[in-house]
Protein backbone atom coordinates (compact mmCIF):
# COMPACT_ATOMS: atom_id res chain seq x y z
CA UNK A 1 0.00 0.00 0.00
CA UNK A 2 0.84 3.52 -0.81
CA UNK A 3 0.99 6.34 1.80
CA UNK A 4 2.21 10.38 1.59
CA UNK A 5 2.45 10.84 5.01
CA UNK A 6 5.85 11.02 5.62
CA UNK A 7 7.88 11.81 8.70
CA UNK A 8 11.29 12.62 8.05
CA UNK A 9 13.59 13.06 11.70
CA UNK A 10 16.99 14.35 12.26
CA UNK A 11 19.75 12.22 12.22
CA UNK A 12 20.87 10.53 15.45
CA UNK A 13 23.82 8.31 17.10
CA UNK A 14 24.13 5.24 17.96
CA UNK A 15 26.89 4.42 20.19
CA UNK A 16 25.78 1.13 21.84
CA UNK A 17 28.33 -0.11 19.30
CA UNK A 18 32.27 -0.37 19.57
CA UNK A 19 32.35 2.14 16.75
CA UNK A 20 29.36 4.46 16.30
CA UNK A 21 26.97 4.76 13.55
CA UNK A 22 24.25 7.01 12.73
CA UNK A 23 20.56 6.29 12.17
CA UNK A 24 17.72 8.26 9.68
CA UNK A 25 14.41 7.36 11.28
CA UNK A 26 11.65 8.13 9.53
CA UNK A 27 7.84 6.87 9.88
CA UNK A 28 5.64 6.36 7.03
CA UNK A 29 1.55 6.57 7.64
CA UNK A 30 2.56 6.45 11.38
CA UNK A 31 5.02 3.20 11.01
CA UNK A 32 8.34 3.93 12.22
CA UNK A 33 11.38 2.99 10.06
CA UNK A 34 15.12 3.66 10.39
CA UNK A 35 18.55 2.35 8.44
CA UNK A 36 21.90 2.70 9.83
CA UNK A 37 24.96 3.85 8.18
CA UNK A 38 28.75 4.04 8.78
CA UNK A 39 30.04 7.69 8.10
CA UNK A 40 27.43 10.50 8.91
CA UNK A 41 27.63 11.69 4.93
CA UNK A 42 26.33 8.57 4.01
CA UNK A 43 22.99 9.00 6.64
CA UNK A 44 23.00 12.63 5.59
CA UNK A 45 22.67 11.59 1.65
CA UNK A 46 19.81 9.18 2.44
CA UNK A 47 18.37 11.43 4.43
CA UNK A 48 18.28 13.95 1.64
CA UNK A 49 16.41 11.10 -0.57
CA UNK A 50 13.83 10.92 1.75
CA UNK A 51 13.43 14.48 1.97
CA UNK A 52 13.68 14.77 -1.76
CA UNK A 53 11.06 11.70 -2.60
CA UNK A 54 8.65 13.40 -0.05
CA UNK A 55 9.45 17.43 -1.75
CA UNK A 56 8.32 15.33 -5.29
CA UNK A 57 5.13 14.12 -4.01
CA UNK A 58 6.46 10.68 -4.56
CA UNK A 59 4.00 8.03 -2.06
CA UNK A 60 5.69 5.97 0.28
CA UNK A 61 5.52 1.78 0.42
CA UNK A 62 3.63 0.87 4.02
CA UNK A 63 5.80 -2.17 3.94
CA UNK A 64 9.23 -1.08 3.07
CA UNK A 65 9.25 2.40 4.24
CA UNK A 66 10.57 3.24 0.79
CA UNK A 67 9.57 5.80 -2.05
CA UNK A 68 9.48 3.97 -5.44
CA UNK A 69 12.43 5.76 -6.10
CA UNK A 70 14.54 4.26 -3.54
CA UNK A 71 13.03 0.39 -3.40
CA UNK A 72 13.79 -0.51 -6.69
CA UNK A 73 10.37 -0.61 -7.62
CA UNK A 74 8.99 -3.65 -8.42
CA UNK A 75 11.40 -6.25 -6.47
CA UNK A 76 9.81 -4.89 -3.10
CA UNK A 77 5.77 -5.32 -3.69
CA UNK A 78 4.10 -6.98 -0.97
CA UNK A 79 2.48 -10.15 -2.08
CA UNK A 80 -0.83 -8.28 -1.12
CA UNK A 81 0.13 -5.52 -3.81
CA UNK A 82 0.88 -8.18 -6.08
CA UNK A 83 -2.41 -9.93 -5.31
CA UNK A 84 -3.92 -6.77 -6.05
CA UNK A 85 -2.20 -5.73 -9.31
CA UNK A 86 -2.49 -9.61 -10.39
CA UNK A 87 -6.52 -9.06 -9.86
CA UNK A 88 -6.72 -5.53 -12.43
CA UNK A 89 -4.30 -7.70 -14.30
CA UNK A 90 -6.66 -10.81 -15.06
CA UNK A 91 -10.32 -8.81 -14.02
CA UNK A 92 -11.65 -7.84 -17.39
CA UNK A 93 -11.11 -11.12 -19.13
CA UNK A 94 -12.27 -13.21 -16.45
CA UNK A 95 -15.49 -14.65 -16.14
CA UNK A 96 -17.89 -14.10 -13.05
CA UNK A 97 -16.73 -17.59 -11.76
CA UNK A 98 -12.94 -17.13 -12.17
CA UNK A 99 -13.32 -14.01 -10.29
CA UNK A 100 -15.39 -15.07 -7.57
CA UNK A 101 -12.41 -18.20 -7.40
CA UNK A 102 -9.44 -16.05 -8.03
CA UNK A 103 -10.45 -13.73 -4.96
CA UNK A 104 -10.94 -16.69 -2.48
CA UNK A 105 -7.93 -18.44 -3.28
CA UNK A 106 -6.06 -15.32 -2.26
CA UNK A 107 -8.16 -14.09 0.53
CA UNK A 108 -7.10 -17.58 2.13
CA UNK A 109 -3.56 -17.19 1.33
CA UNK A 110 -2.61 -13.88 1.82
CA UNK A 111 -3.51 -13.92 5.50
CA UNK A 112 -0.82 -16.74 6.50
CA UNK A 113 1.77 -14.72 4.83
CA UNK A 114 2.36 -11.70 7.23
CA UNK A 115 4.45 -10.03 9.51
CA UNK A 116 4.28 -10.64 13.60
CA UNK A 117 2.44 -7.45 13.85
CA UNK A 118 0.17 -6.02 16.94
CA UNK A 119 -3.26 -5.52 16.71
CA UNK A 120 -4.13 -8.51 14.50
CA UNK A 121 -7.57 -8.68 13.42
CA UNK A 122 -10.08 -11.65 13.12
CA UNK A 123 -10.27 -14.10 10.65
CA UNK A 124 -13.66 -12.81 8.81
CA UNK A 125 -12.73 -8.76 9.12
CA UNK A 126 -9.62 -9.94 7.27
CA UNK A 127 -11.42 -11.92 4.45
CA UNK A 128 -14.28 -9.47 4.05
CA UNK A 129 -11.85 -6.66 3.68
CA UNK A 130 -9.99 -8.62 0.98
CA UNK A 131 -13.12 -10.08 -0.98
CA UNK A 132 -15.24 -7.49 -0.88
CA UNK A 133 -13.17 -4.17 -1.02
CA UNK A 134 -9.57 -4.32 -1.57
CA UNK A 135 -9.57 -7.07 -4.50
CA UNK A 136 -12.82 -6.17 -6.66
CA UNK A 137 -11.71 -2.66 -8.49
CA UNK A 138 -15.20 -1.46 -8.66
CA UNK A 139 -15.66 -1.71 -4.90
CA UNK A 140 -12.29 -0.64 -3.96
CA UNK A 141 -13.81 3.12 -3.58
CA UNK A 142 -17.11 2.32 -1.78
CA UNK A 143 -17.07 3.32 1.84
CA UNK A 144 -16.57 0.64 4.73
CA UNK A 145 -17.21 -0.36 8.14
CA UNK A 146 -14.71 0.77 10.47
CA UNK A 147 -13.78 -2.98 11.63
CA UNK A 148 -12.93 -3.79 7.70
CA UNK A 149 -11.42 -0.89 7.08
CA UNK A 150 -8.91 -1.45 10.05
CA UNK A 151 -8.53 -4.88 9.08
CA UNK A 152 -7.48 -3.71 5.31
CA UNK A 153 -4.76 -1.19 6.96
CA UNK A 154 -3.17 -3.79 9.35
CA UNK A 155 -3.03 -6.34 6.32
CA UNK A 156 -1.44 -3.31 4.24
CA UNK A 157 1.27 -2.82 6.49
CA UNK A 158 1.30 -6.90 7.51
CA UNK A 159 2.35 -8.35 4.14
CA UNK A 160 5.07 -9.61 3.34
CA UNK A 161 7.25 -8.58 0.54
CA UNK A 162 7.37 -10.67 -2.88
CA UNK A 163 11.26 -11.93 -2.62
CA UNK A 164 10.45 -13.20 1.10
CA UNK A 165 7.97 -16.23 -0.84
CA UNK A 166 11.15 -17.16 -2.44
CA UNK A 167 11.92 -18.91 0.86
CA UNK A 168 10.66 -22.83 0.51
CA UNK A 169 9.44 -22.61 4.27
CA UNK A 170 7.27 -19.48 3.10
CA UNK A 171 5.95 -21.57 0.01
CA UNK A 172 5.16 -24.42 2.03
CA UNK A 173 2.71 -22.27 4.71
CA UNK A 174 1.33 -21.48 1.26
CA UNK A 175 0.13 -24.83 0.64
CA UNK A 176 -0.77 -25.42 4.17
CA UNK A 177 -3.16 -22.71 4.14
CA UNK A 178 -4.66 -23.92 0.76
CA UNK A 179 -4.82 -27.53 2.39
CA UNK A 180 -7.51 -26.11 4.75
CA UNK A 181 -11.02 -24.70 4.84
CA UNK A 182 -11.99 -21.80 7.02
CA UNK A 183 -12.93 -23.21 9.52
CA UNK A 184 -9.09 -25.61 9.79
CA UNK A 185 -10.75 -28.68 8.47
CA UNK A 186 -9.13 -30.58 5.88
CA UNK A 187 -10.26 -28.83 2.20
CA UNK A 188 -11.65 -31.11 -0.36
CA UNK A 189 -8.90 -32.16 -3.22
CA UNK A 190 -10.91 -29.73 -6.15
CA UNK A 191 -10.87 -27.10 -3.84
CA UNK A 192 -7.48 -27.51 -2.92
CA UNK A 193 -6.42 -27.66 -6.56
CA UNK A 194 -8.79 -24.87 -8.10
CA UNK A 195 -7.18 -22.49 -5.34
CA UNK A 196 -3.35 -23.75 -5.63
CA UNK A 197 -3.77 -23.02 -9.70
CA UNK A 198 -4.87 -19.46 -8.94
CA UNK A 199 -2.21 -19.01 -6.19
CA UNK A 200 0.62 -19.98 -8.70
CA UNK A 201 -0.44 -18.03 -11.70
CA UNK A 202 -0.20 -15.10 -9.29
CA UNK A 203 3.10 -16.20 -8.52
CA UNK A 204 3.63 -17.06 -12.37
CA UNK A 205 2.90 -13.69 -12.85
CA UNK A 206 5.42 -12.55 -10.21
CA UNK A 207 8.44 -13.81 -12.40
CA UNK A 208 6.79 -12.62 -15.77
CA UNK A 209 7.45 -9.23 -13.76
CA UNK A 210 10.99 -10.17 -12.59
CA UNK A 211 9.50 -9.76 -9.05
CA UNK A 212 10.73 -13.29 -7.62
CA UNK A 213 13.07 -15.71 -10.31
CA UNK A 214 10.99 -18.77 -10.20
CA UNK A 215 7.90 -20.08 -8.94
CA UNK A 216 8.26 -20.95 -5.42
CA UNK A 217 5.10 -23.36 -5.39
CA UNK A 218 7.36 -25.13 -8.31
CA UNK A 219 9.38 -26.38 -5.29
CA UNK A 220 6.90 -28.03 -3.10
CA UNK A 221 4.56 -31.12 -3.48
CA UNK A 222 1.73 -32.71 -2.29
CA UNK A 223 -0.10 -35.80 -2.51
CA UNK A 224 -3.52 -35.37 -3.24
CA UNK A 225 -6.39 -37.49 -3.75
CA UNK A 226 -6.33 -38.43 -7.62
CA UNK A 227 -8.17 -36.34 -9.86
CA UNK A 228 -10.41 -38.03 -11.76
CA UNK A 229 -13.43 -37.56 -13.66
CA UNK A 230 -16.24 -38.33 -11.34
CA UNK A 231 -18.99 -40.87 -12.95
CA UNK A 232 -22.41 -40.40 -12.81
CA UNK A 233 -24.64 -42.07 -10.03
CA UNK A 234 -27.17 -44.52 -11.62
CA UNK A 235 -29.27 -44.11 -9.16
CA UNK A 236 -30.01 -40.61 -10.07
CA UNK A 237 -30.81 -41.13 -13.09
CA UNK A 238 -35.09 -41.19 -13.90
CA UNK A 239 -36.47 -43.46 -16.92
CA UNK A 240 -38.47 -42.09 -19.65
CA UNK A 241 -41.63 -42.70 -17.91
CA UNK A 242 -40.76 -40.86 -14.28
CA UNK A 243 -39.33 -37.94 -16.56
CA UNK A 244 -42.99 -37.49 -17.83
CA UNK A 245 -44.56 -38.17 -14.57
CA UNK A 246 -42.33 -35.72 -12.96
CA UNK A 247 -42.91 -32.60 -15.89
CA UNK A 248 -46.79 -33.41 -15.36
CA UNK A 249 -46.43 -32.70 -11.21
CA UNK A 250 -44.30 -29.75 -11.75
CA UNK A 251 -47.62 -28.04 -13.39
CA UNK A 252 -48.89 -28.74 -9.89
CA UNK A 253 -46.11 -27.14 -7.55
CA UNK A 254 -47.64 -23.45 -6.73
CA UNK A 255 -50.97 -23.84 -7.65
CA UNK A 256 -53.03 -22.07 -10.64
CA UNK A 257 -52.62 -18.24 -9.61
CA UNK A 258 -48.99 -18.04 -8.91
CA UNK A 259 -47.95 -20.73 -11.49
CA UNK A 260 -44.73 -21.19 -10.42
CA UNK A 261 -44.58 -24.64 -11.25
CA UNK A 262 -45.95 -24.48 -15.15
CA UNK A 263 -43.79 -21.31 -15.49
CA UNK A 264 -40.66 -24.06 -15.33
CA UNK A 265 -42.12 -27.04 -16.69
CA UNK A 266 -40.65 -26.20 -20.20
CA UNK A 267 -37.48 -25.54 -18.60
CA UNK A 268 -37.26 -28.43 -16.63
CA UNK A 269 -38.42 -30.28 -20.13
CA UNK A 270 -35.56 -28.68 -21.73
CA UNK A 271 -32.97 -30.02 -19.17
CA UNK A 272 -34.32 -33.89 -20.13
CA UNK A 273 -35.13 -33.82 -23.53
CA UNK A 274 -32.31 -31.41 -24.81
CA UNK A 275 -29.94 -32.44 -22.25
CA UNK A 276 -29.36 -28.84 -21.77
CA UNK A 277 -27.10 -27.34 -18.62
CA UNK A 278 -29.49 -25.18 -16.83
CA UNK A 279 -27.40 -22.36 -17.02
CA UNK A 280 -27.70 -23.07 -20.70
CA UNK A 281 -31.56 -23.09 -20.81
CA UNK A 282 -31.67 -19.92 -18.73
CA UNK A 283 -30.47 -17.98 -21.10
CA UNK A 284 -32.65 -20.03 -24.04
CA UNK A 285 -34.55 -17.11 -26.23
CA UNK A 286 -37.03 -17.82 -28.58
CA UNK A 287 -34.89 -16.87 -31.84
CA UNK A 288 -32.84 -19.82 -31.30
CA UNK A 289 -36.00 -22.17 -31.25
CA UNK A 290 -37.38 -23.74 -34.34
CA UNK A 291 -40.88 -25.24 -33.22
CA UNK A 292 -43.07 -26.16 -35.40
CA UNK A 293 -46.56 -27.33 -35.46
CA UNK A 294 -45.61 -30.54 -35.26
CA UNK A 295 -42.89 -32.94 -35.25
CA UNK A 296 -38.98 -32.42 -34.51
CA UNK A 297 -37.62 -28.95 -34.10
CA UNK A 298 -34.42 -27.87 -32.90
CA UNK A 299 -32.55 -25.11 -31.04
CA UNK A 300 -29.42 -23.15 -31.19
CA UNK A 301 -27.84 -23.07 -27.73
CA UNK A 302 -25.41 -19.98 -27.54
CA UNK A 303 -25.44 -18.37 -24.45
CA UNK A 304 -25.35 -19.01 -20.83
CA UNK A 305 -26.04 -17.35 -17.63
CA UNK A 306 -24.28 -19.47 -14.62
CA UNK A 307 -25.12 -17.90 -11.53
CA UNK A 308 -21.94 -16.07 -10.31
CA UNK A 309 -23.47 -13.32 -7.70
CA UNK A 310 -23.38 -9.05 -7.80
CA UNK A 311 -20.18 -8.62 -6.83
CA UNK A 312 -18.24 -10.53 -9.85
CA UNK A 313 -20.45 -9.48 -12.66
CA UNK A 314 -19.98 -6.41 -14.74
CA UNK A 315 -23.10 -5.44 -14.99
CA UNK A 316 -24.31 -6.57 -11.16
CA UNK A 317 -26.57 -9.40 -11.76
CA UNK A 318 -26.75 -12.19 -10.15
CA UNK A 319 -26.04 -13.90 -13.17
CA UNK A 320 -23.19 -13.85 -15.54
CA UNK A 321 -23.58 -13.39 -19.34
CA UNK A 322 -21.17 -16.21 -20.96
CA UNK A 323 -21.23 -17.87 -24.46
CA UNK A 324 -20.56 -22.03 -23.89
CA UNK A 325 -18.50 -23.92 -21.73
CA UNK A 326 -15.23 -24.43 -23.26
CA UNK A 327 -16.24 -23.32 -26.60
CA UNK A 328 -15.02 -20.32 -28.95
CA UNK A 329 -16.63 -17.29 -28.43
CA UNK A 330 -19.78 -16.74 -30.60
CA UNK A 331 -20.11 -20.63 -31.03
CA UNK A 332 -22.87 -22.08 -30.59
CA UNK A 333 -24.21 -25.92 -30.32
CA UNK A 334 -27.86 -26.44 -32.32
CA UNK A 335 -29.78 -29.93 -30.84
CA UNK A 336 -32.57 -31.29 -32.17
CA UNK A 337 -35.63 -31.71 -29.66
CA UNK A 338 -38.06 -34.32 -30.35
CA UNK A 339 -41.45 -33.42 -30.21
CA UNK A 340 -42.73 -33.34 -27.07
CA UNK A 341 -40.27 -30.71 -26.06
CA UNK A 342 -41.70 -28.28 -28.91
CA UNK A 343 -44.82 -28.80 -27.76
CA UNK A 344 -44.04 -27.53 -24.19
CA UNK A 345 -41.75 -24.83 -25.80
CA UNK A 346 -45.06 -23.98 -27.85
CA UNK A 347 -47.34 -23.94 -24.59
CA UNK A 348 -45.11 -22.30 -22.24
CA UNK A 349 -44.74 -19.00 -25.01
CA UNK A 350 -48.84 -19.07 -25.50
CA UNK A 351 -48.96 -18.96 -21.80
CA UNK A 352 -46.17 -16.52 -20.95
CA UNK A 353 -44.29 -15.18 -23.14
CA UNK A 354 -40.89 -13.92 -23.33
CA UNK A 355 -38.84 -11.59 -21.32
CA UNK A 356 -37.87 -8.35 -22.39
CA UNK A 357 -34.85 -9.19 -23.97
CA UNK A 358 -36.56 -12.53 -25.70
CA UNK A 359 -35.56 -14.97 -22.97
CA UNK A 360 -38.29 -17.85 -22.77
CA UNK A 361 -37.85 -18.12 -19.08
CA UNK A 362 -38.00 -15.40 -16.71
CA UNK A 363 -39.43 -15.01 -12.77
CA UNK A 364 -42.48 -13.18 -12.07
CA UNK A 365 -40.68 -9.92 -12.76
CA UNK A 366 -39.35 -10.72 -15.51
CA UNK A 367 -35.70 -11.63 -14.38
CA UNK A 368 -33.76 -14.55 -14.86
CA UNK A 369 -34.83 -17.23 -12.81
CA UNK A 370 -32.67 -18.06 -9.52
CA UNK A 371 -31.22 -21.45 -9.04
CA UNK A 372 -32.60 -21.23 -5.60
CA UNK A 373 -36.22 -20.56 -6.73
CA UNK A 374 -35.97 -23.49 -9.95
CA UNK A 375 -34.35 -25.80 -7.00
CA UNK A 376 -37.33 -25.15 -4.40
CA UNK A 377 -40.13 -25.55 -7.63
CA UNK A 378 -37.96 -28.83 -8.27
CA UNK A 379 -37.92 -30.03 -4.30
CA UNK A 380 -42.10 -30.15 -4.39
CA UNK A 381 -42.14 -31.99 -7.45
CA UNK A 382 -40.46 -34.78 -6.47
CA UNK A 383 -42.45 -34.74 -3.39
CA UNK A 384 -45.68 -35.18 -5.48
CA UNK A 385 -44.56 -37.55 -8.39
CA UNK A 386 -42.37 -40.03 -6.84
CA UNK A 387 -42.96 -42.52 -4.42
CA UNK A 388 -42.14 -41.95 -0.94
CA UNK A 389 -39.37 -44.38 -0.91
CA UNK A 390 -38.10 -42.83 -4.34
CA UNK A 391 -38.32 -39.07 -2.41
CA UNK A 392 -35.88 -40.20 0.51
CA UNK A 393 -33.48 -41.40 -2.19
CA UNK A 394 -31.13 -39.94 -4.13
CA UNK A 395 -33.24 -40.48 -7.85
CA UNK A 396 -33.69 -37.07 -9.73
CA UNK A 397 -32.62 -35.06 -6.63
CA UNK A 398 -31.41 -31.89 -8.14
CA UNK A 399 -32.81 -30.59 -11.81
CA UNK A 400 -29.13 -31.01 -13.10
CA UNK A 401 -29.61 -34.80 -13.06
CA UNK A 402 -32.85 -34.54 -15.88
CA UNK A 403 -29.28 -33.69 -18.38
CA UNK A 404 -27.86 -37.00 -16.83
CA UNK A 405 -31.17 -38.45 -17.55
CA UNK A 406 -31.27 -37.56 -21.27
CA UNK A 407 -28.02 -37.98 -21.73
CA UNK A 408 -28.20 -41.66 -20.92
CA UNK A 409 -31.94 -42.29 -22.68
CA UNK A 410 -29.69 -40.87 -25.58
CA UNK A 411 -26.75 -43.65 -25.06
CA UNK A 412 -29.87 -46.42 -24.43
CA UNK A 413 -31.38 -45.73 -27.46
CA UNK A 414 -28.77 -46.49 -29.19
CA UNK A 415 -27.04 -42.88 -30.95
CA UNK A 416 -23.59 -42.85 -31.58
CA UNK A 417 -21.86 -41.38 -28.57
CA UNK A 418 -20.06 -38.80 -31.26
CA UNK A 419 -23.62 -37.74 -32.02
CA UNK A 420 -24.38 -37.90 -28.38
CA UNK A 421 -21.42 -35.86 -26.88
CA UNK A 422 -21.75 -32.95 -29.97
CA UNK A 423 -25.92 -32.69 -28.77
CA UNK A 424 -24.84 -32.70 -25.11
CA UNK A 425 -21.61 -30.34 -25.60
CA UNK A 426 -19.18 -33.16 -24.00
CA UNK A 427 -15.97 -34.34 -25.74
CA UNK A 428 -16.65 -38.47 -26.65
CA UNK A 429 -13.99 -39.23 -24.16
CA UNK A 430 -15.56 -37.35 -21.46
CA UNK A 431 -18.95 -38.65 -22.47
CA UNK A 432 -18.13 -41.71 -22.02
CA UNK A 433 -16.14 -41.78 -18.99
CA UNK A 434 -18.87 -40.08 -16.98
CA UNK A 435 -22.55 -40.80 -18.44
CA UNK A 436 -24.16 -43.86 -17.16
CA UNK A 437 -25.59 -46.01 -19.34
CA UNK A 438 -28.30 -47.77 -17.15
CA UNK A 439 -31.48 -45.96 -16.53
CA UNK A 440 -33.50 -46.24 -13.39
CA UNK A 441 -36.31 -49.40 -14.22
CA UNK A 442 -34.05 -51.25 -17.08
CA UNK A 443 -32.84 -53.95 -14.72
CA UNK A 444 -35.26 -56.13 -15.48
CA UNK A 445 -34.82 -55.76 -19.36
CA UNK A 446 -31.46 -56.17 -19.26
CA UNK A 447 -32.05 -59.32 -16.94
CA UNK A 448 -33.95 -60.40 -19.40
CA UNK A 449 -31.69 -59.90 -22.08
CA UNK A 450 -28.82 -62.27 -20.03
CA UNK A 451 -31.39 -65.04 -19.18
CA UNK A 452 -32.22 -65.07 -23.34
CA UNK A 453 -28.36 -64.92 -24.18
CA UNK A 454 -28.04 -67.70 -21.56
CA UNK A 455 -30.84 -69.75 -23.82
CA UNK A 456 -33.59 -69.36 -20.24
CA UNK A 457 -36.01 -67.55 -21.99
CA UNK A 458 -38.76 -68.51 -20.22
CA UNK A 459 -37.31 -68.02 -16.97
CA UNK A 460 -38.30 -64.59 -15.36
CA UNK A 461 -35.69 -63.02 -12.54
CA UNK A 462 -36.86 -62.41 -9.18
CA UNK A 463 -34.22 -59.62 -8.58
Amino acid sequence: MKSYQVVVWKLSINRSAKKPTYLVRWSVDGEPFHESHKTKGLADRFRAKLLGATDKGEPFDTVTGLPDSLRGGKASLSFLELSVKYMDHRWVDASAKQRDSMTDALSTVIPSLVKPLRGRPSPEDLRRALRSYLFPPPRREREQPEEVAAAGRWIGKASLPVPELQDVARAHDVVAALERRLDGKPAATQTYRRRRAVVFNALEYAVELEMLTANPLGRVRRKRGRRALQEVDRRVVVNPRQARELLAAVTYVGGYERASGRRLRAFFGCLYYAALRPAEALGLRLSDCTIPDEGWGRIQVAETRPTAGKAWTDSGEAHDRRGLKQRAEGEVRVVPIPPPLVQLLREHVEVFGTAKDGRLFQSERGNVVAASSYSRVWKQTRELALQPTQTASVLASRPYDLRHAGVSQWLNSGVPAPEVAARAGHSVDVLLKIYAKCIDGQEQEMNDRIMKGLGEEGVTSDV
